[in-house]
This record gives structure tokens, C-alpha cells and sequence, in this order.
């Protein structure tokens, strides 16, 4: 495992695994946390006047757009403050992999550069679609996997969280730090 220069963890599981949900809780016990660049970026377009279906069209495109938000996001937080990511950069890898987009550089160096104390990967609850997801029922349990892998290759602790209740799962994190 790599020396942490920071107090970052990321909360990281297939779509509809409860990684928002245990972010609000965190949020709610005074935690510092970063939202999913994912829906930020679809919830900005949207209010543009885009449909899901546009914004998704150029699958390769959206996702160089969400790791240089998830970059960007990084760049401006205090290493030293304890800070829950929903999601973190070596999720771009997973859903790289996942659409079969290749993977340019500055994903590779971002993966290589990433660095948390720990990585709690949500175990998969029944798949609900939203407004936001393209994925299927199926691709969220290559997700899954995908996301272990990626984390896997960072070297990264990986904290497995089982289903449980909400505030299980966050009191199972908290008591895993």
C-alpha cells in the first residue's frame, strides 16, 4: 500500500449500490464530502436543455469530461481534512473498460497518482433506474467488478461494505477508518 499523504476515502459501488445515500449520511455527521462528477456534469446539462441520450451520445467524451472534473475537484482540497469521495478517479478506469473507450494518458497518470487511505466498495443492492443511469441490470455487475479491478491496480486497501441498512453501512465505515 502506498504511504497517504492525505485523509481522502472513497465511497465507490455499481450504479444503485447506495453510494449517495451513504455520502448524505456522511455529509449529515459533518463530514467533508465530494458529490458524483457524474451526475454533476449530467445535472448541468440537463439544465441546458440536453437529454440524457445527448449527453451520454459520445461515450468516450463524457467520460474524459467527468475524470477532469474528478482531477480538478482534487486539486482544490485540503489533504489534511477527512473527505469522502463519491467515486473516485480510478472509477474513470471501470467505466473506460466497460464501453471499451481506450484509455489516454492522462487517465493512466491520474489512476497511477490517485491515492486514498481506503476504498469501501458497496456491495450491490437491486438495480433502480433514474433519470441519470444508461446501464443495465447486467452492466452494473461487470461495473462492480470492474471498479475492484481498478482500485486493485492502484494498490489501493479495499474495504468491502455487505448490504445492510443505511446507517449500518455508514456506522460499518466509520468503524473501518
Amino acid at each position: 500500500m502506498k504511504d497517504m499523504e492525505n485523509n481522502w476515502y472513497v465511497i465507490t459501488g455499481a450504479p444503485s449500490s447506495g453510494k449517495t445515500t451513504t455520502i448524505n449520511l456522511l455529509k449529515d455527521k459533518g463530514f467533508n464530502v465530494v458529490y458524483e462528477m457524474a451526475r454533476i456534469y449530467i445535472d448541468k446539462k440537463i439544465s441546458e436543455g440536453k437529454k440524457i441520450e445527448e449527453i451520454r451520445e459520445d461515450e468516450a467524451y463524457f467520460q474524459e469530461e467527468i475524470l477532469k472534473l474528478k482531477i480538478e475537484a482534487e486539486k482544490n482540497l485540503a489533504k489534511e481534512e477527512i473527505t469522502f469521495f463519491d467515486r473516485g478517479i480510478p472509477d474513470s478506469d471501470a467505466y473506460y473498460v466497460l464501453c471499451g473507450t481506450k484509455q489516454d494518458e492522462p487517465l493512466k497518470q491520474a489512476i497511477m497518482n490517485s491515492q486514498y487511505k481506503k476504498v469501501f466498495l458497496l456491495d450491490i443492492l437491486e438495480y433502480e433506474k433514474d433519470y441519470a443511469r444508461t446501464e443495465t441490470a447486467e452492466e452494473q455487475v461487470k461495473i462492480h467488478n470492474l471498479l475492484e479491478e481498478s482500485y486493485r491496480k492502484t494498490n489501493a486497501d479495499i474495504v468491502k461494505v455487505p448490504v445492510m441498512p443505511p446507517s449500518e453501512r455508514l456506522d460499518f465505515i466509520l468503524n473501518n477508518l
